[in-house]
């Protein structure tokens, strides 16, 4: 018996795919497809239904993935024992958060961590989509606003909201609106995840204000937003993360500041463990001290 045989035939049943299954084990898929023949030959039986557009396991396929699944994860935590016993923490960690929160703070946030943790490598996957923790191999999410109900368990990190604000060269061409009724005279650019997004709900004491559709200028992507309204084309309502170093050194200029949207949490999200290995909680109490009180607050980046 071969282990390697069954753990490659676990991946590519939990992932479907060949390729799936070798990008999780660092494998060539020719090498995941040959061992998942030897294990077939061995047993005499077929495990996996192989189609043009998928993979689907056999009924003999799912009844030997439902106790295959069980062994491998028993050998994974028996190293992982191993690993946690030694002195120092050391190992793989798999990071995803949002793109722009990556780019501008995360990747200096984890070079520290890992500057002082020499035994561990981290692995950031910059995505603004949601990834399954579980399937695709995930230690960490980095993920904002309210969670959907899962088993997954959240740690806050810090809060945000977001600010109006606009360039010097569009203020100095169109006027600085004094009152927030007078946005509906000006140039929006919005941030939208996603078709259904309306826009922005901005408050101020007790009232509030849709700073939404229709737009001159609209986009899924902050950096995207962020580069219009550098270049003059608007008013918007952005995060403070993504726009704090450009007020602070005078490329953007916040108007209306009584308004601004309602605080959502930065959480770290990860799967429920009976005990996390020390490099991930490691990782959590670096993240938690790195982002309270956030880095755009206490010193906006150059």
């Amino acid at each position: 018996m071969d282990l390697n045989d069954i753990v490659v035939f676990t991946k590519v049943a939990e992932t479907k795919s060949f390729t799936g299954a070798a990008d999780q084990l660092g494998l060539p898929k020719s090498t995941v497809s040959r061992k998942l023949a030897q294990l077939e030959e061995r047993l005499g039986v077929r495990l996996v239904q192989r189609t043009t557009r998928k993979l689907a396991l056999t009924e003999i396929g799912e009844a030997y993935y439902a106790r295959a699944a069980r062994i491998v994860a028993d050998i994974q935590a028996a190293e992982q024992v191993v690993t946690d016993m030694q002195a120092t923490p050391r190992g793989r960690l798999r990071v995803t958060a949002p793109i722009d929160l990556s780019t501008r703070y995360l990747g200096a946030i984890i070079a520290e961590f890992i500057a002082d943790h020499a035994d561990i490598t981290v692995e950031l996957d910059a995505a603004d989509r949601v990834v399954d923790l579980i399937e695709e191999g995930f230690d960490v999410a980095v993920r904002f606003g309210q969670l959907p109900e899962s088993t997954l368990i959240a740690r806050k990190l810090t809060t945000l909201s977001a600010v109006l604000c606009a360039s010097p060269a569009y203020l100095a061409k169109r006027g600085t609106p004094k009152l927030v009724d007078e946005l509906e005279d000006h140039d929006k650019v919005l941030f939208a995840p996603s078709a259904r997004s309306t826009g922005w709900t901005l408050q101020s004491g007790e009232q509030t204000y849709e700073l939404g559709r229709p737009a001159r200028f609209i986009s899924n992507n902050l950096g995207a937003v962020r580069d219009v309204v550098l270049a003059g084309g608007g008013i918007s309502v952005m995060t403070e993360f993504m726009v704090a170093c450009d007020i602070h050194e005078g490329r953007l200029v916040r108007i209306l500041p009584e308004w601004t949207s309602r605080t959502f949490d930065v959480q770290a999200v990860y799967p429920a463990r009976q005990n996390l290995p020390p490099r991930l909680q490691l990782f959590l109490d670096h993240l938690a001290k790195a982002l309270n009180p956030p880095p755009w607050i206490k010193a906006p980046p150059r």
